[in-house]
């Protein structure tokens, strides 16, 4: 690996990127459709402020800016013929969010465009092999119409037709909603990037999860991403008075679904890098006075690697079959979300391995490396090019919440972390 030349990433204009980056988290948590929280999801009036307030800051920077057809905002810089390294993450949120999932990635990549850009001509460029392209992709939570990675998945030119027919909570399609946005479904293709077009893709995002914290450390290395699949479960019974009904005639769905739901924890809880999440859980017909007849119920079932985790879930169906039939019960289950493990690339592990050795020189050991269990758009894009990520400390682990944090310092650490990575990545022989 060659040194670093970040000569112009003096401690103090990281300092201030840093300031920077933690401000504009602030002035995105405003952007909201519920006072209180912070809510933006796919194809919003939320989207669109968001996306306009990126565009600004991608063209301060010198930046071509445009939104793509599915709604992602992109900002380029450098040679317009070169291929480009994409760096960025999402501005979309889950319900009632925190501050940093996603925006983090986003706001830090346009800090390192900041610190690599020189002056050109027409205003700014950068001296690289390579041009950089910062994406704020729309909708990588699902939460409005419950399907992921629906804008990486268009960039990877994996949009799946069936799609338009997703419906969100108040029975809008998601066609309807390109539409209403401005944007044209017959167009979404578009939005596909080639394979020969692309570098690869590198990502800043907080830990969704204590290891870091645990450890005393601030960054690490990301081995993979967690694959994962979802699953909607209906347990059937038989609803019956409470009072009237004696034990041993009983045929409770919801107890019936209860044990599933602890044997779901004590079998994963068991295996090395399985986690499985019950996370709704609803009884029929939802009486006092009536045992219950029928309870739904999901479950998100992640693991490291693709054969573990459908080994897990085999493990699981016997348990459900033992559980219903001793409770007299029936059971069946949809799979709605299947996502098979994304191995980041070893060069790209390398650059970023590179990246945080230069920004802390000081270390003893090799920075850590772990796996993400949460998913990412690297996911989507590991389709059609090299996939690297970069994690940032978060106090605790908390994610997905309102009390979700990450320290200017470790922030300061990921831009400078993120940028030698680039640099390094730009040494390497073509």
């Amino acid at each position: 690996m060659a040194p670093s030349r970040l000569l112009a990433a003096t401690p103090d204009a990281v300092a201030a990127a840093a300031r920077r980056v933690m401000a504009r988290c602030e002035e995105l948590a405003r952007v909201s459709a519920t006072p209180g929280q912070i809510e933006r999801v796919y194809l919003s009036p939320e989207h669109a402020r968001v996306n306009r307030l990126a565009a600004e800051w991608m063209r301060e920077l010198g930046m071509r800016t445009w939104q793509d057809a599915a709604g992602n905002q992109v900002g380029r810089i450098g040679d317009p013929a070169a291929r480009a390294l994409l760096l960025g993450s999402h501005l979309d949120t889950v319900l009632d969010a925190g501050r940093y999932d996603g925006i983090v990635g986003v706001l830090i990549a346009l800090e390192v465009v900041r610190l690599l850009r020189v002056p050109a001509e027409d205003g700014w460029t950068i001296d690289l092999p390579f041009a950089i392209e910062v994406v704020a992709f729309s909708d990588e939570e699902g939460t409005r119409f419950g399907t992921a990675l629906l804008g990486s998945s268009a960039v990877a030119g994996a949009w799946n037709d069936a799609w338009w027919t997703l419906t969100d909570a108040d029975g809008v399609t998601l066609r309807q909603a390109f539409l209403e946005f401005g944007l044209d479904p017959a167009r979404v293709g578009e939005a596909a990037r080639r394979p020969d077009e692309l570098v690869g893709y590198l990502e800043a995002h907080i830990e969704q999860g204590p290891e870091l914290d645990r450890a005393g450390e601030p960054l690490a290395v990301v081995s993979s991403i967690a694959s994962a699949r979802r699953f909607q479960f209906v347990v059937e019974g038989e609803a019956r008075h409470a009072g009237g009904t004696p034990y041993d005639m009983r045929h409770d769905a919801l107890l019936g679904a209860s044990e599933a739901a602890l044997a779901v924890e004590r079998i994963c809880a068991a295996e090395h890098h399985i986690i499985g999440t019950v996370g709704r859980f609803e009884a029929f017909p939802g009486a006092v006075n009536v045992i219950p007849g029928e309870t739904r119920f999901s479950l998100d079932l992640r693991g490291e690697f693709d054969g573990e985790r459908d080994r897990v879930w085999t493990t699981l169906g016997l348990e459900l079959d033992e559980i219903m039939g001793r409770r007299g019960l029936r059971w069946h289950a949809r799979e709605i979300h299947r996502a098979s493990a994304v191995f980041c690339a070893p060069l790209l592990q390398d650059v970023v391995r590179a990246g945080i050795t230069a920004t802390l020189p000081a270390r003893a050991e090799d920075p850590p490396v772990i796996f993400s269990r949460a998913g990412h758009d690297g996911m989507a894009l590991g389709a059609i090019t090299s996939v690297g990520m970069l994690f940032l400390r978060n106090p605790e682990g908390i994610s997905h919440h309102p009390d979700e944090s990450v320290g200017a310092g470790d922030v300061a650490h990921g831009i400078r972390a993120l940028t030698e990575s680039v640099l390094h990545l730009a040494a390497e022989p073509r």
